[in-house]
């Protein structure tokens, strides 16, 4: 079971890159400690590979560090980082040519509950990846960057490199596609946990 990366501090000196002109090692160590986990949760859930998630999120800090991007704000370096993670995807999607990994990968990527309750969520959890992994790769990082990181269209579409326009259609295509197969699965609206 692949587990989420190491903090770069508790790596070797020479296995870390230098910062060049970007942020300062303080700097860097601290927005590294606010944006691994939502950034290996993202490739995780998107791609269906835990593994690769692991080594797309170091790659990804990788690329930051050495194109020395700092940007305007957390909030700017924090889409840059996604927007070098969507690309080492895409890139990875485009030299294997793929289909989805199974939803068994995806879980260990979220934590069971307590009791009958946590067992309802869990068995909901995983049919919903399961469900989510039918969907196309781009329907899933939409999804994911709108409901679980709370980013806004314009976010989105700065991430992804598309119109926000696009990411509005994308978003109600996939939602409606999703809640269909839900429905399916003998899932209904009033039956929220």
């Amino acid at each position: 079971m692949a587990a989420a990366p190491a903090p770069l501090a508790a790596q070797p000196a020479a296995a870390r890159p230098a910062a060049g002109d970007g942020l300062d090692g303080a700097a860097f160590g601290a927005f590294y400690q606010r944006t691994v986990r939502p950034l290996w949760a993202y490739l995780a859930r998107v791609s269906g590979d835990r593994a690769l998630a692991d080594d797309l999120t170091q790659e990804s800090y990788v690329r930051l560090l050495r194109a020395g991007f700092t940007g305007e704000s957390e909030e700017h370096r924090r889409r840059y980082l996604f927007r070098i993670a969507t690309n080492l995807l895409t890139d990875h999607r485009r030299r294997r040519r793929e289909v989805a990994a199974p939803a068994d990968r995806l879980e260990a990527a979220t934590p069971p509950g307590d009791g009958a309750a946590g067992a309802e969520a869990g068995a909901l959890r995983r049919d919903l990846g399961r469900l989510m992994l039918t969907l196309k790769p781009r329907q899933r990082q939409v999804l994911w960057l709108a409901h679980v990181e709370g980013a806004s269209h314009r976010e989105i579409a700065a991430v992804l490199g598309v119109a926000e326009a696009s990411v509005r259609l994308i978003l109600f295509r996939t939602r409606r596609k999703l809640a269909a197969l839900l429905r399916r699965a003998g899932y209904r609206p009033e039956e929220r946990p």
